[in-house]
């Protein structure tokens, strides 16, 4: 159900297309909506540090002769900022910058990392590739063993933590992935599709159970970010792993991709993008 603190939002809105640079078309969303019923209290640490790692692969503008340049971009904004930053207005907010003119790539770089800072509350990291340079990346893969080629049967599509399960109590270290995770847009309903990276170290996850638990999210309505938080910790309260990371990769919509990672013990790796983004 929408939040009525999210009616200020663009999101689901009919969409004017700006002509000129305009840093008030980002909007953000307060982070702590989502944390407190998952059992983050406001005003608390956080259990886990991490990125949402932000991919722009329609990002335009014009240099100081009126010729276009294009370039991706990558936005890596710090999970301890209070915001997120609202996928709608981001997209509209980078094509403001289409028919504007700036002297240079540094500008634009400078300029987008000063309006996503602002407006994710905390700094935001900016990186500009050139197309010759983002074509050097070839396409990686999530590690681990694949969850999806378990002979099960699945009838439960609605969001059911209670599917979780341990196999034993033996204590193990795993990374497992799955890219059958998909969750919807919390105000439209679109469907957003991902892949989804468990690591852990503690008593051995039942995978039938976990791959049915990610199923579960195929009719649930949340915010990428929100999503990953949220298996991050129904895995961390009801197992109890020692150590875990949950990472997952989103497929771009409106030229945009998000990657929120989430882990008590490693960093935000480099950036790997699947075959599906």
């Amino acid at each position: 159900m929408k939040n009525p603190t999210l009616d200020h939002l663009n999101l689901g809105q009919p969409t004017v297309y700006p002509h000129q640079y305009d840093a008030s078309l980002l909007q953000a969303v307060p982070r702590q909506l989502n944390r407190t019923p998952i059992g983050l209290p406001e005003g608390q640490p956080l259990p886990f540090t991490g990125d949402d790692i932000w991919h722009g692969y329609e990002l335009s503008w014009l240099n100081s002769c009126g010729l276009p340049q294009v370039a991706v971009a990558e936005f890596r904004v710090p999970c301890m900022s209070p915001n997120l930053i609202e996928s709608k207005s981001f997209k509209l907010y980078l094509n403001s910058y289409n028919d504007s003119r700036w002297p240079s790539w540094e500008q634009v770089q400078h300029q987008l990392t000063e309006d996503l800072s602002a407006c994710a509350g905390a700094p935001v990291t900016v990186i500009l590739s050139t197309l010759a340079q983002a074509q050097r990346q070839s396409f990686g893969e999530l590690p681990g063993q694949c969850l999806d080629q378990q002979d099960l049967a699945i009838d439960c599509y609605h969001y059911n933590p209670d599917l979780l399960q341990l196999r034993s109590t033996n204590m193990v270290s795993e990374t497992l992935h799955s890219h059958l995770l998909k969750s919807n847009c919390l105000i439209t309903n679109q469907p957003d599709w991902g892949s989804v990276l468990i690591r852990y170290q503690g008593p051995a996850i039942d995978h039938a159970a976990l791959l049915r638990y990610i199923v579960s999210f195929r009719h649930h309505n949340e915010f990428h970010e929100q999503c990953v938080e949220r298996i991050y910790m129904d895995i961390k309260t009801r197992l109890k792993p020692s150590e875990l990371t949950v990472y997952a990769r989103y497929t771009r919509r409106g030229g945009l991709d998000i990657n929120p990672f989430r882990s008590d013990f490693e960093p935000t790796p480099q950036s790997a993008r699947l075959c599906r983004q």
